[in-house]
């Protein structure tokens, strides 16, 4: 019997992405439909970030946006936000219900979905919190890849993150419940896992298994093609994990490693647990045993106390860094940081011009990858074709690649020739029938 219908949202990363799947999968359990936000809609449910100040004012925009979609919507906002100012979320109007991360998948056990005068709090401490609720995305949206749930929470106090205090302390999902769980995620037709987490370097369940031992037990998962796993801490990328990564012929050549500042006297006051020597050696070492890997990496501009020379530090290290994409922040005040109240501080326009002149950085990184590609024939998993006969998909290096072609290749892996550059996407042809012999059989020890 049909309840209703939920619309959801997700601000910020692919952990989100996972959770508001798994929460979608629990309506659709008790009979909503779940419809596309911004669709009229009996019910809400927006999961928050709260990385940057620009997440928190999204949250507050969405809002407002779908209740003048659905006046009447029940709403619910759960999530980071949620965790770490759920007085402020339950002010605004229209907001019936806020759930904190611990409470976020038992919002059933929370919501009356009657609207309500003020908002309900439904938040508990995430200090001692020991249990990890396993999430993922299969069923929802793409359906290629399922983004899976390892790991939660975070035990670094980096000085500029309110992660520890929204998500609690470092956990994580036993290898017997990840492996179950990709089972039923091939046997759903998808054909590549991407680990997701808060720290998922971090992993460690059952005080012996670690991430090696997570991607070990699930390269024996038939059907599952690709692991790619979303992000690891640069002190955390050990040689033993470096060298199984790079030799697995089911874990991506995709490595995305945050850096955050190039200088190391800003990467101190950040209260990171490396240096710029550190970081640049794991690069090294990644492009040493495989030339055409793409490596990404984040960076925070404008952080108190970056001088003019600090930042022309973390510029040239990038600059001289074969890194293959930036995602690129301007430092955002959090309360309850070390950071918030350290002096230093710059001006926001600084911010932005810094956050420029790396975003123009990026993009000539990302190009001159691309353009090194140039000639080679890829392997590529295709998703939802994007429209106007053109078919794209992702590279195990994280390129996308569109190809014109007829049908739809979703959720099929062919040999691509690449064959230029299109509006910062590279188009290329199907290998056999631009009458290529050749295949890439070991292109991760093959320099471009």
């Amino acid at each position: 019997m049909l309840m209703g219908k939920v619309a959801l949202h997700t601000l910020g990363c692919k952990l989100n992405f996972a959770e508001t799947a798994t929460i979608a999968r629990q309506f659709t359990d008790r009979g909503y439909e779940v419809v596309a936000f911004g669709n009229p809609a009996d019910v809400v449910v927006l999961n928050t970030c709260t990385v940057t100040e620009k997440a928190d004012r999204e949250c507050r925009q969405l809002v407002r946006r779908a209740l003048r979609r659905s006046p009447s919507a029940y709403v619910i906002v759960t999530g980071c936000y949620a965790q770490l100012q759920p007085e402020e979320i339950g002010a605004i109007e229209g907001v019936d219900l806020v759930a904190g991360t611990q409470e976020k998948f038992r919002l059933f056990e929370h919501a009356t979905f009657e609207k309500h005068a003020r908002a309900v709090l439904r938040v508990s401490s995430v200090h001692a919190a020991h249990n990890v609720s396993m999430a993922d995305s299969a069923g929802y949206d793409e359906r290629t890849r399922a983004f899976v749930k390892i790991q939660d929470g975070c035990d670094y106090q980096c000085s500029f993150c309110t992660i520890p205090l929204a998500r609690g302390p470092s956990r994580s999902v036993s290898v017997q419940d990840i492996v179950a769980r990709a089972k039923e995620i091939a046997a759903g037709g998808y054909k590549e896992i991407v680990l997701t987490g808060v720290n998922v370097g971090d992993y460690t369940a059952d005080n012996r298994d670690d991430l090696l031992e997570v991607i070990k037990a699930l390269e024996s998962v038939e059907r599952i093609e690709r692991i790619r796993i979303s992000s690891v801490e640069p002190n955390l990328l050990d040689d033993e994990l470096l060298g199984y990564w790079i030799e697995s012929t089911k874990v991506c050549n995709h490595f995305h490693i945050p850096l955050q500042s190039g200088s190391d006297a800003v990467l101190k006051r950040m209260k990171r647990r490396y240096n710029t020597n550190w970081y640049a050696g794991r690069i090294e070492s990644i492009k040493a045993a495989a030339p055409n890997a793409g490596i990404g990496a984040d960076v925070i501009v404008g952080f108190p106390g970056e001088t003019d020379t600090l930042f022309e530090e973390t510029y040239q290290f990038l600059v001289e860094q074969p890194l293959s994409y930036l995602h690129v922040f301007s430092y955002s005040e959090r309360s309850n940081t070390e950071a918030s109240v350290m002096d230093g501080k710059i001006d926001p326009h600084v911010r932005s011009e810094r956050s420029e002149r790396l975003r123009i950085l990026s993009d000539r990184k990302k190009r001159v990858f691309q353009e090194r590609l140039i000639g080679t024939v890829v392997p590529v998993l295709f998703e939802t074709p994007v429209g106007n006969g053109i078919q794209s998909g992702l590279t195990a290096e994280y390129v996308r690649i569109h190809v014109s072609g007829p049908g739809s290749f979703e959720n099929e892996v062919r040999q691509i020739l690449i064959t230029g550059i299109r509006e910062g996407v590279c188009i290329g042809e199907i290998a056999e029938v631009a009458g290529v012999a050749r295949v890439n059989a070991d292109r991760k020890r093959e320099a471009v």
